[in-house]
C-alpha cells in the first residue's frame, strides 16, 4: 500500500524559492515528491520561458498563484505562477532568483512507493523523468 508523507514548510522573507526547495529535499531524502500548495508573495520574480532559453526578470512585488511539479534527489522540474498588481497572470519553468517578500507557505506531498530519478532524453534535450517503484 502506497504511503504518502506530507511536509509543510514556511519559507521566510529573502528565501530564494528554488535553492530551499532543493535543499529542503535532499536535506529530507525526498526521492519522489510533488508540490500539493502554495501561497505567498515575492520581491522579484525570474522565470524561464517556454522557449527553454530565455530568462524573464520580473522586477516587481507579486503574489504566489501557484508553485507546480515534481522533486527528487538528482532535480526537480518545478513552474511558477505570479499575479501583478493589476491582477494580470504570467508563469513560466522556475529559476534561482524567486526571493521570498514576506512569506511562503509550501506543501509537499512525498510518495514513499516510488523514486524519481531525471536522466537525459536525447529526443527532448531535457532530463525527463524515469518513475520506478521503490521494493
Amino acid at each position: 500500500m502506497e504511503s504518502i508523507k506530507i511536509h509543510c514548510v514556511r519559507l521566510k522573507k529573502g528565501d530564494d524559492i528554488k535553492k530551499f526547495i532543493t535543499n529542503y529535499s535532499t536535506e529530507n531524502n525526498i526521492q519522489a515528491g510533488v508540490i500539493l500548495s502554495s501561497v505567498g508573495c515575492v520581491i522579484n520574480g525570474r522565470i524561464r520561458l517556454a522557449d527553454g532559453k530565455s530568462i524573464r526578470e520580473l522586477e516587481e512585488r507579486l503574489e504566489i498563484i501557484s508553485i507546480n511539479g515534481i522533486l527528487s534527489l538528482d532535480g526537480s522540474h518545478l513552474h511558477i505562477s505570479y499575479s501583478d498588481m493589476k491582477g494580470m497572470v504570467i508563469g513560466g519553468h522556475l529559476v534561482e532568483g524567486n526571493i521570498i517578500n514576506t512569506t511562503c507557505e509550501l506543501v509537499i506531498g512525498e510518495f514513499s512507493q516510488y523514486s524519481f530519478k531525471r536522466s537525459f532524453d536525447e529526443e527532448t534535450g531535457y532530463k525527463e523523468i524515469e518513475i520506478t517503484e521503490r521494493k
